[in-house]
């Protein structure tokens, strides 16, 4: 027996031998950290870019605005036109472009006066309201160069119906487009007479009262040149869809769709800073639309998929990243991105 004993130890360097730990242990062990750590990510407030103040005066126009917003757009045209990227990269074509969309009417505006959106803007701010099903009601709030184009004697003259609000003269141009002059630097434009009345007699404190369209506001970071707030589920849901139109996988799968809000800010200097953000009903939501949208994004701009290469360029600048309730989506683009290079490497002038 002591022999036995012995040779045991000896076999096994004199001591005992141990077992090894079972592979369902580990991955009990590793599963455990692994969803620890998630945990913790997915509850973790990450840093954030701090928001550009909202202009005092515009905010001041903002409460003003009627009953709550489905959506709010706002384009500080004239800065835009002294940015650099303006300068140097936008193509005169779409410098010249009517990229308001006109009905007959406006048309009919246009021809008559020569009032020309593209040249004449300085600054621009819509509201929309869901009227139906089908139609939307908007009020929109032009500054600008007027003089001599929309005078009010030429609304007088082309007004099938006027009415008064505010001591304000408003001029129903047809069924459909109702216009007012309260400056000589300002045009407001509506499809209904009552938006014009609760704009030009206000109950002031639409940023108290549609508190959900003011907390995107102050998501949008970049607030002097242009940002959108779509504040109605199915109209952001309509709008996600129309970002990721160039990817059929990414606007049907996944928690995408689960998205509730959206804000977004664009900012056009020596490039385009842009930053999105995405709101979700819970921070579980938006951990796995974030991965999604990150899992979607690389396989996208990896080489071998059908993407094209401008396409694939643009989304390895994108950074994804979730923060509580937030999908936020942001990028950096210098002026050389939208410049050609030369054969000699050099960007092209």
């Amino acid at each position: 027996m002591e022999n036995q004993t012995e040779q045991s130890a000896e076999q096994t360097g004199g001591k005992k031998t141990r077992k090894k730990p079972s592979l369902l242990l580990i991955t009990v062990i590793l599963g455990t950290i692994g969803f620890v750590v998630q945990l913790l990510w997915v509850n973790w407030p990450k840093p954030v870019a701090e928001p550009e103040p909202l202009n005092a005066e515009l905010a001041a126009v903002i409460d003003r605005l009627p009953g709550t917003s489905d959506a709010l757009f706002y384009a500080g045209l004239k800065d835009i036109k002294e940015s650099s990227f303006w300068k140097e990269v936008m193509p005169d074509s779409l410098k010249e472009m009517s990229w308001l969309p006109l009905d007959k009417t406006m048309k009919e505006i246009v021809s008559e006066t020569g009032f020309v959106p593209a040249r004449d803007l300085d600054t621009l701010l819509i509201a929309f309201q869901q009227q139906n099903t089908k139609r939307q009601k908007y009020l929109g709030i032009l500054w600008g160069a007027f003089d001599g184009k929309l005078t009010t004697e030429y609304l007088k003259e082309k007004s099938i119906e006027t009415r008064k609000y505010g001591n304000e003269e408003c001029y129903a141009l047809s069924d459909t487009l109702w216009v007012c002059r309260p400056g000589d630097r300002q045009v407001l434009l509506a499809n209904s007479s009552q938006l014009l009345r609760g704009f030009l007699e206000p109950e002031k404190n639409f940023l108290v009262r549609d508190s959900t369209t003011a907390s995107l506001i102050d998501k949008a970071i970049h607030k002097s040149h242009t940002w959108l707030t779509l504040s109605s589920t199915k109209w952001t849901l309509g709008g996600l869809q129309s970002l990721t139109s160039g990817n059929k996988d990414v606007k049907t799968l996944g928690n995408l769709n689960r998205i509730r809000q959206l804000a977004i800010s664009l900012k056009f200097d020596d490039g385009v800073e842009g930053q999105t953000e995405w709101i979700y009903p819970s921070r579980t939501s938006a951990y796995f639309a974030s991965t999604f949208l990150w899992t979607a994004i690389k396989l996208s701009s990896s080489s071998g998929t059908r993407t094209t290469e401008p396409a694939k360029a643009l989304l390895k600048e994108l950074d994804v990243m979730q923060n509580l309730e937030s999908v936020i989506v942001k990028t950096d683009l210098p002026l050389s991105f939208f410049k050609p290079e030369s054969e000699n490497g050099e960007n092209s002038k």
